[in-house]
């Protein structure tokens, strides 16, 4: 799979009708995801993390890349992989470690340890750099920290997003951003936008009306997955 077909997924969605994408954490996650009938993957780094045992932003990045290499490996539809703020490797060898895990697509975040934004227009800079690096190799989604870790306005999360799509992001990803204000985020964003949601059908419903180009759910389904095994744990000792 290349980056090129990942990409026309994004391409000329109907409104309502976004791009829904699974996040495995685990080969055996991604083979179920993709038997379901999905057409591509976002691997999701908190619930790599969990699978691997670490706190979320602590997984060593060898470690995540070879996870993401697993889950790439395992199945035939393209995988982007969140690999966080980058772990501060330089654009080609980030661009050349996601390149020989298979991923064909990155999250990369504009936060430092989930506290602190960083600044727009040097991450814009690094992403214009990570850009040149891939070519059209790499789907790059610019997270969008604004309403994790920083005021909440949405014209700085606008701004932003703005600045990472003329720095060469294919897609921008506000995460967190209350359902209120994602009208204005729409309004004001050209192009392809992500928007995290929950696992009910409602509320994916909810996203792609107001105007989601895709929706991904970080790691709330190897969250569910968990309780699932803990209630069948729980019965079977019963």
């Amino acid at each position: 799979m290349t980056a090129a077909t990942f990409r026309a997924l994004h391409q000329n969605r109907a409104n309502g009708d976004p791009l829904v994408l699974p996040g495995p954490w685990d080969a055996a996650s991604a083979r179920a995801f993709v038997e379901a009938g999905y057409p591509a993957l976002a691997t999701p780094s908190a619930g790599i993390a969990a699978s691997l045992g670490y706190e979320d932003g602590s997984t060593p990045p060898d470690e995540m890349f070879a996870a993401v290499a697993r889950i790439a490996r395992a199945v035939a539809v393209p995988v982007s992989a969140d690999v966080e703020g980058g772990y501060g490797l330089p654009p080609r060898e980030l661009v050349g470690r996601l390149l020989d895990a298979g991923a064909v697509g990155c999250n990369l975040e504009d936060s430092v340890e989930h506290s602190t934004l960083k600044d727009p227009q040097w991450h814009a800079q690094w992403l214009a750099e990570v850009r040149a690096e891939a070519g059209d190799d790499l789907f790059i989604n610019a997270r969008v920290d604004t309403f994790l870790v920083g005021t909440g306005d949405p014209d700085d999360a606008v701004a932003r997003a703005r600045l990472y799509a003329a720095a060469g992001a294919d897609c921008v990803y506000p995460i967190m951003a209350p359902a209120e204000v994602i009208p204005l985020l729409r309004a004001g964003i050209e192009g392809p936008l992500n928007l995290v949601g929950t696992p009910e059908k409602e509320a994916v419903a909810e996203l792609a009306r107001l105007g989601a180009t895709r929706i991904t759910f970080g790691p709330q389904l190897q969250w569910h997955a968990q309780r699932a095994t803990a209630e069948l744990a729980a019965r079977l000792r019963g």
